[in-house]
């Protein structure tokens, strides 16, 4: 657990430049410290001490502003930046190499049980605000913008924006989108099928006349 530690601020050195020092993180950064008492909530949590683990849990959301389930399961080198406003629900599970930004939510929908909360693959980024609902996958590499809603699977090497959420480029490559429909121009399917009996009547008539010559 120690060395899972270590490597947890070393990761957040590496992507936080404004990080100054292996102490000033260890001691002063929330998300770090949030981490560090999830992973003993976890032990005691898959220990049967339930009780203990929710104690610790929930003065971890009191001292730093961001709530992990015990039950979670977090992968390595977490980095959690800012962290206020987080919330990350029981049946979570994140890979390794993930970044989380303030304000996101890992959670349910409420139709779901047992497994009810997202599962983060490895070196995902999940942006400010963005909300992922329910026992989806995100696929490895993936990033989701700010304040997206995801509520359906993201394939690997994707960027999903908007509400709800939609994947805009993928491999490196910009996904095409159709016009989207609005109340005006909705396909009118009685008018398509009398257009398409038209045609056929039509036909047949021309198939009278040259068989009547």
């Amino acid at each position: 657990m120690f060395k899972r530690l270590i490597e947890d601020v070393k990761a957040v050195m590496d992507r936080d430049p404004a990080a100054t020092s292996f102490l000033e993180v260890w001691l002063l950064y929330p998300g770090v410290k949030a981490i560090r008492r999830h992973r003993r909530a976890h032990f005691f949590y898959k220990h049967n001490m339930h009780f203990l683990a929710r104690l610790i849990s929930q003065r971890t959301l009191r001292k730093t502003g961001i709530e992990i389930h015990p039950g979670a399961t977090l992968g390595r080198r977490l980095v959690i930046d800012h962290g206020t406003g987080i919330v990350i629900g029981e049946t979570t599970e994140i890979g390794d190499d993930v970044l989380i930004y303030q304000g996101v939510t890992l959670g349910g929908t409420g139709k779901d049980v047992g497994k009810r909360h997202p599962t983060v693959g490895n070196n995902v980024m999940i942006s400010a605000g963005a909300k992922v609902l329910g026992p989806l996958k995100i696929g490895d590499n993936s990033r989701i913008a700010a304040g997206a809603v995801v509520l359906h699977e993201v394939p690997p090497n994707s960027t999903v924006v908007g509400v709800p959420a939609r994947v805009v480029k993928q491999n490196g490559k910009k996904i095409e989108e159709r016009a989207p429909l609005d109340q005006i121009h909705i396909p009118d399917p009685v008018k398509a099928e009398i257009d398409r009996l038209n045609k056929e009547v039509k036909d047949l008539s021309n198939l009278v006349k040259s068989l009547a010559e």
